[in-house]
C-alpha cells in the first residue's frame, strides 16, 4: 500500500486520482486532501476518505465553517494548508495538481520531505525548470518525480520501454484544441463559450482556454525539455485530433515508440500512483477498428504563435519561460474575464517579454520576481491594450 497526499483533490486530476484509489482500496490510502474555495466538494471527500490533514487554501476557518462530523481530521487553512499537506503530513507520494505557480514551493516541500512527486502541474517546470529537476534526480529507490500530464506519461513509458537508448526526436501530440479548424478572421471573434468545448478532454476552464490557443502545448515544450533533457530542436509539435496517440519518440535507427490509448487522463494518473506496475481502470479501450485511422499534421505558427513563443523562450534562457507563463496566466484570465480578444492573448505575451528582456532565474527567489515582473507587465500591456 502507498499513501498518497493530494493537492488539488477537487480539481479534475485530483477527482479522478481519488476515483481511482476507491477503485483500488488495497493499494492507496489517503493521508491529506486540498482544495482551494471548493469546500463542499471536500467535505464529501474528507468523509468518503478520512485522511489525516485537509486544507482550503483560499478560505478561513470562519468561511468554510467546518461540519460536525469532519472535525477527526487536522483542518489547514491558507496558502500554508498546501505546504502543510506536501511537507509535514506523512506519505510516500505527493500528488500536485493543483494550477498556478503555487505548484512550484509545493513541488520542492515534497522533495526536501522526501515525497515521490507525481507531478500535474505544469507552472512548477515551465517556471522552476532547472530548480525541481535538480531535487528530482532518479535515487536508489527509483524515480522521485513521474509526470501526470498525458503526454509527458507516453514519453515516459516510452523511454522506460527503451532500455537506456538515447533518442532523436520527442513528437508531442495535440489535439489542436476547440479552435483547430478554425481561420485566422474566425480566431479573432473566438468566444469564450467556444473556447471552453474542447474536442476530447474534459478539463478546467484555465487549461482548456490554454489548449484553444494552444499555450498549454507551448508549456508542455517546455516541460519536455527539463523532463527528459531535450534539446528545443529535438521537440516537435504535430496536431493529432483523435487524441488516441498521447506522444512518441523516435530513436537514432528510425523507431518510433507511441503510447496508445483513450484520451482519458485516469490510465496516466493510475499509472504514475501504481508505478512500475500497471493497474486497472475505468478508461474506455479503443476499438481501432471502429476509430478507422488516426490522422497527423503541423502546427499553423500564423493561427497558434504560442508554440514557436515557447522555443524562443527556450533559447533565451533565464527566466524567459517563467515570464511567458505568468503573462499567458493574466491575459487567459483577462479573456475568461471578457476583457481581451482571443488572438490578444499572445500579443501580450510578446509584448510582455519584449518589454522586460532577460531576468535570472538561477534560485526559486528570482523565479518569484520574474513572475511578479512579467504578471504586473501584462497588467499594464493590456490596460493600454484595452484602452486603445
Amino acid at each position: 500500500m502507498r499513501s498518497i497526499n493530494i493537492l488539488g483533490s477537487t480539481g479534475s486530476i485530483g477527482t479522478q486520482a481519488l476515483q481511482i484509489a476507491a477503485l483500488h482500496p488495497q493499494r492507496f490510502q489517503i493521508n491529506a486532501l486540498t482544495a482551494h474555495r471548493q469546500a463542499d466538494a471536500l467535505f464529501a471527500q474528507v468523509r468518503a476518505f478520512r485522511p489525516k490533514m485537509a486544507g482550503l487554501t483560499g478560505m478561513t476557518a470562519e468561511e468554510a465553517q467546518i461540519p460536525e462530523d469532519l472535525r477527526f481530521c487536522d483542518w489547514r487553512f491558507g496558502p500554508d494548508a498546501l505546504l502543510c499537506a506536501a511537507r509535514d503530513v506523512p506519505c510516500d507520494d505527493v500528488l500536485v495538481s493543483v494550477v498556478g505557480m503555487v505548484g512550484l514551493p509545493a513541488v520542492m516541500a515534497a522533495r526536501q520531505a522526501g515525497r515521490r512527486v507525481l507531478l500535474a502541474n505544469k507552472e512548477a517546470l515551465v517556471a522552476g525548470g532547472q530548480i525541481v529537476m535538480a531535487a528530482c534526480q532518479d535515487g536508489p529507490d527509483g524515480p522521485t518525480l513521474i509526470p501526470v500530464d498525458s503526454e509527458h506519461s507516453a514519453i515516459y513509458q516510452c523511454l522506460r520501454a527503451a532500455a537506456g537508448n538515447p533518442y532523436d526526436k520527442i513528437l508531442l501530440t495535440a489535439s489542436g484544441g476547440a479552435f483547430r479548424d478554425y481561420t485566422l478572421e474566425q480566431l479573432k471573434g473566438a468566444t469564450l463559450e467556444k473556447a471552453l468545448t474542447h474536442p476530447n478532454w474534459n478539463m478546467g476552464a484555465k487549461i482548456t482556454v490554454d489548449s484553444a490557443s494552444m499555450f498549454n502545448k507551448a508549456l508542455e515544450i517546455i516541460e519536455a525539455r527539463w523532463l527528459f533533457d531535450a534539446r528545443p530542436e529535438q521537440i516537435q509539435v504535430v496536431i493529432h485530433p483523435q487524441s488516441i496517440v498521447h506522444s512518441m519518440v523516435q530513436f537514432r535507427d528510425g523507431a518510433v515508440l507511441a503510447q496508445l490509448g483513450s484520451p482519458d487522463m485516469r490510465v496516466p494518473i493510475a499509472y504514475a500512483m501504481a508505478y512500475p506496475e500497471r493497474i486497472e481502470t475505468d478508461a474506455p479501450r479503443v476499438d481501432f477498428a471502429a476509430l478507422g485511422k488516426c490522422t497527423f499534421f503541423d502546427v499553423d505558427p500564423v493561427r497558434f504563435p504560442a508554440i514557436g513563443m515557447a522555443y524562443d523562450a527556450l533559447r533565451a534562457g533565464g527566466a524567459a519561460c517563467c515570464m511567458l507563463n505568468a503573462a499567458n496566466e493574466e491575459a487567459n484570465a483577462a479573456f475568461r474575464a471578457g476583457r481581451l480578444g482571443f488572438m490578444q492573448i499572445g500579443d501580450v505575451v510578446t509584448e510582455t517579454l519584449a518589454r522586460i528582456g532577460g531576468l535570472p532565474a538561477h534560485t526559486i527567489e528570482e523565479v518569484y520576481a520574474a513572475d511578479a515582473a512579467a504578471r504586473r507587465e501584462a497588467q499594464d500591456v493590456m490596460k493600454k491594450m484595452t484602452a486603445e
